[in-house]
């Protein structure tokens, strides 16, 4: 299956779901590498294509600071679940739930840092697709994050395939062989085992 495909796939599931006041909540979670963040963007983009108001909401937003994860150690585990502000995304999901305005963190990459309120779900959002590695983590917290979902898919890849794409990434961003596997082995890919083995409530697994 191609990501075009699994975003059709997850679409038609998104608008056969039953119609009800308020907005509809999607996750769409997989390990680092995933290709998750694709797929979301290609389903908001459909979304959108059928009418409907579709918004993305990228859980990296949440990201600690680098002067916070210093002191505490977490550095070098940046993207592992306790690098996030779990409170903050849970407070912002039970908003947006609720029906209000939210302004919500986006991750600049190049500058890897959260930038606060650079982006926003307003009063005319009929759907909020939320993607993230941890959104379906069957640890605390994070379960309790399914409260929010009316659909949540998981994107299922092997580890093979996985740490191909991943030291591919850290390559892209100029680091030689060993630098760009080193950093691949040694933080990303133990996220992407702790991610695929503790997958909660999903409804749909995407290959």
């Amino acid at each position: 299956m191609t990501l075009q495909d699994n975003a059709r796939t997850l679409v038609q599931k998104i608008t056969a779901l039953p119609a009800q006041d308020g907005r509809m909540m999607i996750a769409v979670a997989g390990p680092p590498g995933s290709g998750k963040s694709t797929l979301a963007e290609l389903v908001v983009e459909q979304l959108c294509d059928l009418g409907k108001a579709a918004v993305l909401m990228p859980m990296d937003g949440f990201h600690l600071d680098n002067r916070l994860l210093e002191p505490r150690g977490l550095l070098p585990r940046k993207g592992a679940p306790e690098t996030f502000d779990y409170g903050g995304l849970a407070s912002a999901l039970a908003r947006i739930r609720a029906g209000e305005t939210v302004l919500i963190p986006v991750f600049d990459r190049s500058r890897e840092e959260a930038i606060a309120g650079a982006a926003e779900i307003g009063p005319e959002t009929e759907i909020v697709v939320v993607e993230g590695n941890y959104l379906l983590l069957d640890e605390a917290p994070w379960r309790a994050l399914a409260q929010y979902w009316d659909l949540a898919a998981f994107l299922s890849v092997p580890m093979e395939e996985l740490e191909r794409r991943l030291i591919a990434r850290w390559l892209s961003f100029g680091f030689d062989d060993q630098a760009a596997a080193t950093k691949a082995r040694a933080n990303d890919l133990p996220n992407a085992r702790r991610v695929n083995e503790a997958v909660h409530a999903a409804d749909i697994v995407l290959e």
